[in-house]
């Protein structure tokens, strides 16, 4: 009979092989999921490379820039990000990507074009609307061409985009920075001349295109665990949209692994965020070192280990899934929050730099094993049709809290409570280990309700499965 089979010991059950697509095409997949959003962050990041050039050409102030940077993109991708995440759960999925793709590329593109600030705004909420689609998408599609036991390394090859593409928007954007100043501005056709940092953002955005036909190529896969289903013209069953009220029935009934589970994703986000915008000027006020010292090393330290966390968070997810089923991403989460405390007070407190440097690589490699558990543990969470909104609730509280609390909170801690800017390292430290302690509790209140959760669900589609086994059965 093809479908699951249940673990003797009570592990998640795992599907049979040959209810999914191919491993080699299920790679391929990633492979272009991933490249795009290597795009997705290039776009985003190039902008901040091109302040002082934008600045005088625009007569912009660094707020005006500011609003470009964050505000108006990040607003825009949470806001779009929720209705979009409920056609992934009902539409063809790849269509949606490549459509996404598409539209943020054509917008990146056209802020090389634009003369006016109002335009360039608009445009990089354009940015922010197209890349929303992406990553619930993502999730979704990756879901089904992977079993649950298999699912966490897949996802956190798709994770790493934000490593690769920010590390490549520096990279990168410097290189051709650099080369279209030496050429000067840039006379096109119907257009007119263009300034050097305008060619940039046609150089960035235009190659997307390509990246998009090749997502429009992909084919679309079963939903896998489906609820609901229809007939199609062609005789074929096809998911049906589940109806908005059994979605917010679904997510009060379980809303106490939801809350606890997206609570500790955002807590974590907090101390991500603010780690990240911090941790460079804590070394040139501890240690004295340059921008550029701290920027290289550390700028390293989480392409290599942010990389190398990802994957490892993932691969770590699927052998204890295996191992321990329901309950295995979660406790690998736990364990590596505990690895976690010792390295905050190593490279906070050490008074020598280069010494602090240790422990810091250990702090960016291990918390970023959440990156390629999260994807996993929200999935597990929910019916195949609900992926893509779980996905973009999920963003949508790590955007929140963690962009719109850590590095606040850390420079509240400096300004009102040390009241001295020497002391941002003791600022890091509180509240690194407030969030620690914030994710962890989170973690425990959900930790039973979420393998509940998880197991009754797993046993649902293993009855959906067998019975539609059955009635196919000559």
């Amino acid at each position: 009979m093809a479908g699951r089979t249940l673990a003797a010991d009570g592990a998640i059950p795992i599907s049979v092989e040959q209810d999914y697509p191919s491993a080699a095409y299920g790679w391929f997949v990633v492979f272009v999921l991933t490249v795009a959003y290597v795009f997705s962050f290039l776009d985003r990041q190039i902008l901040s490379l091109l302040v002082e050039p934008m600045k005088r050409d625009l007569g912009l102030s660094d707020t005006q820039i500011s609003l470009l940077q964050g505000l108006a993109f990040a607003l825009c991708n949470v806001l779009v990000g929720l209705p979009l995440g409920r056609l992934v759960d009902s539409k063809r999925r790849t269509w949606l990507v490549a459509g996404g793709i598409a539209f943020w590329s054509l917008a990146t593109a056209g802020c090389g074009l634009v003369r006016s600030y109002g335009a360039l705004l608009a445009l990089r909420m354009g940015v922010g609307a197209g890349e929303a689609v992406l990553t619930p998408a993502a999730n979704s599609l990756i879901g089904d061409h992977f079993p649950p036991h298999k699912v966490g390394l897949p996802l956190a090859v798709y994770s790493i985009g934000i490593y690769i593409g920010g590390g490549l928007a520096l990279v990168i954007g410097a290189t051709i920075i650099a080369g279209t100043l030496q050429s000067g501005p840039m006379l096109l056709p119907l257009v007119g001349e263009i300034r050097p940092w305008q060619s940039v953002f046609l150089i960035i955005g235009l190659p997307g295109l390509l990246v998009a036909l090749v997502a429009l190529c992909l084919r679309e896969p079963r939903r896998t665990g489906a609820v609901h289903s229809i007939t199609a013209a062609d005789g074929s069953q096809v998911a049906a949209a589940l109806p908005l009220r059994d979605v917010f029935a679904y997510l009060r009934e379980n809303k106490r692994a939801f809350l606890s589970i997206n609570l500790f994703m955002g807590f974590s986000a907090v101390a991500g965020y603010g780690v990240a915008a911090w941790v460079p000027t804590m070394f040139i006020r501890r240690h004295g070192w340059t921008a550029v010292e701290i920027g290289h090393i550390y700028g390293l330290l989480l392409l290599t280990f942010g990389t190398a966390g990802v994957l490892c968070g993932g691969w770590l997810g699927d052998v204890m899934t295996r191992r321990r089923g329901a309950s295995g991403r979660l406790r690998a989460a736990l364990w590596v929050k505990i690895a976690t405390i010792p390295l905050i007070f190593g490279y906070t407190l050490l008074p020598d730099g280069g010494l602090a440097l240790i422990p810091l690589a250990g702090t960016v490699f291990l918390p970023t094993f959440l990156n390629g558990l999260s994807p996993a543990i929200i999935q597990q969470m929910v019916p195949n049709q609900m992926r893509g909104t779980a996905i973009s609730i999920a963003l949508l509280v790590i955007n929140l809290l963690g962009l719109g609390l850590g590095p606040t909170l850390i420079a509240l801690m400096t300004d009102r409570v040390f009241h001295d800017p020497a002391m941002i390292h003791l600022a890091i430290l509180a509240v690194s280990v407030a969030m620690l302690i914030l994710s962890l509790t989170c973690l425990l209140i959900g930790y039973r309700p979420y393998i509940a959760l998880v197991e009754r669900l797993q046993a649902g589609s293993v009855s959906r499965e067998a019975q539609a086994a059955g009635a196919t059965s000559p």
